[in-house]
């Protein structure tokens, strides 16, 4: 039945190996969410769902799956950090993508001393330290906002990001520079 204010009628949504199939042909940079638990005991997890949201306040946001011990972390703390990874961070993407145990112990990371919230040194050319501003369920993940309150650089080059896309890692340097007009080649 059409709806009454648009007219449109509600279609079934594609199944999930077709939504996976989209998505995988549109890349995204990688980035390793981090948070500190209670204790103190550091969690992450691997993470291409980022995506700038708002510039006043400075907000961008991050889709976690829902029961995810990173996430349960995360909203407790009510702070996390978007660590940008650089083109050579492929196996940490691996690692945080894997849930090993001890995935903290195999990277250099330190403490951000506000928050305790780890940062990855080695393998982040930018990390983005933020606190929960607001929360969204939609079907298996948590769509988590973040007013981010500190960036730190960590390259002393220009970043290179990792990027994910077509189901593997690559980079800006994998792809070929576009010649201009008028060029030979």
């Amino acid at each position: 039945m059409p709806d009454p204010m648009t007219g449109t009628v509600r279609r079934a949504p594609v199944d999930a190996a077709q939504f996976r199939s989209l998505m995988t042909t549109h890349p995204a940079g990688v980035a390793v969410v981090t948070t500190a638990g209670p204790d103190g005991e550091p969690w992450g997890m691997t993470c291409s769902s980022v995506c700038s949201v708002s510039l006043l306040p400075p907000t961008l946001l991050v889709c976690l799956r829902t029961g995810s011990p990173t996430l349960a972390s995360l909203l407790q703390r009510s702070a996390f950090a978007v660590n940008l990874l650089h083109e050579g961070a492929e196996s940490t993407a691996t690692l945080f993508a894997s849930g090993a145990p001890d995935r903290f112990d195999r990277v250099d990371w330190v403490r951000e001393p506000g928050t305790g919230v780890p940062q990855l040194v080695e393998d982040a050319h930018t990390v983005a330290n933020c606190q929960v501003g607001e929360t969204l369920p939609v079907g298996d993940h948590i769509v988590v906002f973040g007013e981010v309150v500190d960036v730190t650089t960590h390259a002393t080059l220009p970043p290179r990001p990792l990027l994910y896309g077509m189901r593997r890692y690559w980079s800006l340097n994998d792809v070929p520079t576009p010649r201009g007009p008028g060029t030979s080649g």
